[in-house]
């Protein structure tokens, strides 16, 4: 907080060295070879996307429970966003579902790049989906934290580590916040530089598309990044109250009819609380109102619930948007009012 404070009183407060040193920071956590700083996930997507040199008309593949921002950025640059299914059991997506997607696209649309959201902090199939051939790019916002167990004696892996570009958003919803903003790494810098298309391209164009380039408007302020050096730091603290609070939770959703997502071989970051209900999610949100107790949609602002992913198309997606919802779920919940949302969600209709 110091750092923020010293930046707004010296008038410092565009990107700078709060900027590095939250990269320096960043680095020391994920271990990437790249990284650059940006002002919003939808930036850093639209350089991801820029850089691999795709040719209009492209398909992208995503998720049907992504992030609406997604469908924009891959419009604005003239590709075509192709909506895929996900694991009723984690809403990802998964190489059985993408390699489903892929078949029944129209024949005439060329997939250029997958785009995997790893939502609601639960872990993505990103190395089975990186089989595929396709440039994968990773949207590690929500899963900060959360590690897939290697089978036998291998290292616990973090994920982001599979695709060219690994997106990092530290917005309000995102598990680090900074108040706006996103971090773009890549594990590989040589993997992750401009792709050549069958475009011709003149030596201007070929620079617009290196990230190395970009003008001081499109870097994170080192206001933000002073909060988001603060929200690593603090990270391994956070996840602790985190997982007291989910257990609580836990117990009382145990005693319910409503389903909770499966963890498979991972420690989950605690991201959210969802539970996919038995019942009608307006009953429930309107219960917890009687109960001063905000419930959210968890897939409210997605592509299949805004009605751009036919149902028929993503059925599991569908069914899945239509019914989970979120409980409170943030570090700084005190006992008591996690105790009365644990009572709440014990007493569901």
């Amino acid at each position: 907080m110091n750092a923020v404070l010293t930046a707004m009183v010296e008038d410092r407060i565009g990107p700078g060295e709060q900027a590095k040193l939250l990269v320096q920071t960043a680095r020391e956590k994920i271990k990437f070879e790249y990284c650059i700083a940006l002002r919003s996930p939808a930036i850093a997507l639209y350089m991801a996307l820029n850089t691999l040199g795709l040719e209009k008309g492209r398909g992208v593949l995503i998720s049907a429970l992504s992030p609406l921002y997604y469908v924009r950025v891959i419009e604005d640059l003239g590709l075509v966003p192709i909506y895929c299914d996900v694991n009723s059991s984690s809403a990802c997506m998964t190489r059985e579902k993408a390699e489903k997607a892929l078949s029944s696209k129209k024949e005439e649309l060329n997939v250029g790049c997958v785009i995997l959201h790893h939502t609601l902090g639960y872990i993505g199939d990103g190395y089975g989906i990186a089989e595929l051939g396709l440039p994968l790019i990773e949207d590690c916002s929500q899963c900060y934290g959360t590690f897939l167990e290697e089978r036998g004696e291998g290292p616990v892996a973090q994920p982001g580590t599979a695709g060219i570009y690994t997106i990092l958003g530290m917005e309000e919803r995102d598990m680090l916040t900074s108040g706006g903003g996103a971090l773009l790494y890549s594990m590989n810098r040589r993997a992750s530089r401009p792709k050549e298309t069958n475009q011709p391209q003149d030596s201007r164009s070929q620079d617009s598309k290196s990230i190395d380039n970009l003008p001081p408007e499109f870097g994170l302020p080192d206001m933000n990044a002073a909060l988001a050096v603060v929200q690593f730091r603090e990270a391994e603290k956070d996840l602790s109250k985190r997982r007291e609070i989910a257990n609580l939770y836990t117990q009382a959703a145990l005693r319910t009819r409503h389903k909770r997502f499966i963890l498979s071989d991972s420690e989950y970051n605690n991201y959210a609380f969802p539970l996919i209900l038995e019942t009608g999610v307006k009953d429930v949100k309107a219960y917890a109102r009687r109960k001063e107790i905000s419930v959210e949609s968890a897939f409210e602002n997605t592509p299949v619930a805004c009605g751009m992913a036919a149902p028929e198309q993503c059925p599991e997606a569908y069914s899945l948007s239509l019914r989970t919802v979120l409980f409170p779920m943030y570090p700084r919940l005190g006992k008591a009012d996690a105790g009365k949302v644990a009572k709440l969600i014990l007493t569901l209709p």
